[in-house]
Parts: structure tokens; C-alpha cells; sequence
């Protein structure tokens, strides 16, 4: 998979994303500036006008909004405080919260005014999961909302190879429930990605009863529920037995994935987390998310340490999650 993949992709749905960050932060600037030449997507900006306009002129041409004198405020704060009333907030604290930048472009997503929000690279994942989770909230259906990484790039390992990497950002620890629900959500994602081979890999630190545990357990029983949906899959699976053909003709000869898996999904976010890092770090691939999964509406969290291009990126695929919306 490459990048320029995902944004000619997102380029033919000419989707709205919000950019709540925009205000404050020169790599979203970078990012929403070439966003808009590529045409991936219609940016929406957050903070004052004339202070973005003074600080880069060519941002004047941009859809600009201030949460302080947006015209259509006070429908956003009745919106917020309908929702969060039963959870105790006041009509005053309501007003408060719908000038934060997070909590106003998440309002903007769930009234339908944006197709999904990027934000995240000047703070951390609560200022943009917390919003997401009390306002658009998680499907009904499922009641979960996970994360997964979406892992690519030219290495002797992964060749031209996508990688799903899930739960690795929201999850603690996910029981057999949740651990169905994350690999059903990622499916969704890696589909919303345009592709139509998904491998599904339960991982744990054993293979096939190779060792014992209650956490085992767990995952065995997430697969067993999971196979019941006939997407090829198999657990429980070490990670070589996973992804490494020869490995696995030895440690699980029947298993249909062969070792040949493209979506992973992890027993607990310790390890989920670990994993990605070091793939990203050590084994120079690609890391874009967390991508967010699972909610009415996309909303996606970035790392602090991201670059413009992951920025643009994880907007891509924001807009190709929000066809499913």
C-alpha cells in the first residue's frame, strides 16, 4: 500500500474533515494546506480567522471557523447539553465546553456540518477520544470502540504489504466480548481501505495450546465466536505463526491463514501497543493512528510525535471511514 493509494481514493468523495488544531499548531497548517492541493478532502479549521489569516495569508481562501462567533452556537451548546444532562452537566458548563476546539468540531461532526475530524498532535489522546465518546458515542450495535493502527511501507518483512493492528490505543484489557467486537471493527477498517482479503490473526503467546492461561483462554474463545462469521481467521497464534509461512507449516500446518495474516488483533494493549512501536521504530514502517473504531461517526486521534504526512494520512482515512459512517 502507498500513500498517494489512500488519497486519490479520498479525493472522489470530496468529504468534509475538521480540523480543530489548527489554531495552534504549524504541522496541522502544513498538512491542511496540502490536504486542500490534493484535494482529499474540504478542510474545515478551527481558531480565529484573522489571526490564521495574519500568520500564513494563503490560509484566506479556507473555510475558517471560531467557536466563539460561529452563528450557529447556541444550537451546538443545546445539542451538547441534551445529550451530557443525564451525566449532570449544566446549560453553563455546556457553554464552556462548546468553545473548546475538541469538544466544538466534535459537536460539528455529530450534527452532520463535518464527515469526521482529525486532531491530536498537539495533545493527548483524551482531549480527542473523551468528546468523541460522550457526544457521537459508540455504535449501538456493538457498544465498543476500539483502535487499531494502520501499519505499511517497503521492508524486507512486509513488502507491499497493509497491516491492521488492533487494539493498540483505547482497550486496557479486552475481554472475550470485546476482543470479537475489535476484530469485527477492524475488518470494517481494513474494507474501508479498499480491501477485500482480510486474514484475521487472534495473538497470544501460545499456538494451538501450546502453553496455558486464563488470558488463553480469552483469546481462544474470541476466535471461536469470530470464526462463526466465515472471514478467514485463526487463533489462538504467536505472531510468527501469524505472519511467517515457514513458521507456521511447523508450529500450525492446518491453519488457513498459513502465516500469511493481515489483520492482528492483540490480547491486551501492553502488548498491541509495544508491538506497533517497535514495527514503526526498529522495523521502519509506516504507523498511521490511532485510527478510532467503532463510533457513529469517524473521529481520529493522532500521536504527538506525527509527522504533516501522518497528519495527512490518517485524513484519508478518515474520509474513506466516513462512506460507512
Amino acid at each position: 500500500m502507498k500513500e498517494k493509494d489512500l488519497y486519490k481514493k479520498a479525493s472522489k468523495l470530496q468529504k468534509t474533515i475538521v480540523f480543530p488544531e489548527a489554531g495552534f499548531s504549524d504541522r496541522t497548517i502544513q498538512a491542511v494546506k496540502y490536504i486542500r492541493k490534493k484535494g482529499i478532502c474540504k478542510p474545515i479549521l478551527i481558531g480565529d480567522e484573522s489571526a490564521l489569516v495574519l500568520r500564513d495569508k494563503s490560509l484566506i481562501n479556507f473555510q475558517i471557523i471560531n467557536p466563539k462567533t460561529y452563528q450557529n452556537r447556541e444550537e451546538l451548546i443545546e445539542r451538547l447539553y441534551e445529550k451530557r444532562k443525564d451525566k449532570g452537566l449544566t446549560y453553563e458548563e455546556a457553554e464552556k465546553l462548546a468553545l473548546d476546539p475538541y469538544y466544538f468540531s466534535t459537536l460539528l461532526v455529530d450534527s452532520g456540518l463535518a464527515d469526521g475530524m482529525v486532531a491530536g498532535a498537539e495533545a493527548s489522546t483524551a482531549n480527542t477520544v473523551r468528546p468523541a465518546l460522550q457526544i457521537i458515542k459508540a455504535k449501538k450495535k456493538s457498544g465498543v470502540v476500539s483502535s487499531c493502527f494502520i501499519m505499511f511501507g517497503k521492508n524486507k518483512f512486509l513488502k507491499d504489504k497493509c497491516l491492521i493492528l488492533s487494539d493498540c490505543g483505547v482497550l486496557m484489557h479486552p475481554n472475550e466480548e470485546e476482543l470479537y467486537q475489535i476484530a469485527c471493527q477492524s475488518v470494517e477498517t481494513y474494507k474501508a481501505l479498499g480491501f477485500n482479503d482480510p486474514k484475521v490473526a487472534f495473538l497470544s503467546f501460545s499456538t494451538k495450546g501450546s502453553a496455558k492461561d486464563d488470558s488463553i483462554d480469552v483469546v481462544r474463545k474470541a476466535y471461536e465466536k469470530f470464526k462463526k462469521t466465515g472471514i478467514e481467521c485463526d487463533g489462538e497464534l504467536q505472531f510468527d505463526s501469524a505472519m511467517v509461512e515457514r513458521v507456521a507449516k511447523q508450529k500450525c500446518p492446518n491453519s488457513p491463514l498459513k502465516g500469511n495474516a493481515n489483520i492482528l488483533i492483540f490480547p491486551d494493549l501492553n502488548s498491541g501497543n509495544i508491538c506497533y512501536k517497535a514495527m514503526q521504530y526498529m522495523g521502519g514502517v509506516n504507523a498511521i493512528g490511532p485510527i478510532l473504531q467503532g463510533l457513529n461517526r469517524p473521529v481520529n486521534d493522532l500521536s504527538r510525535g506525527c509527522t504533516f504526512v501522518d497528519i495527512v494520512t490518517a485524513t484519508a482515512v478518515t474520509v474513506l471511514q466516513s462512506i460507512g459512517k
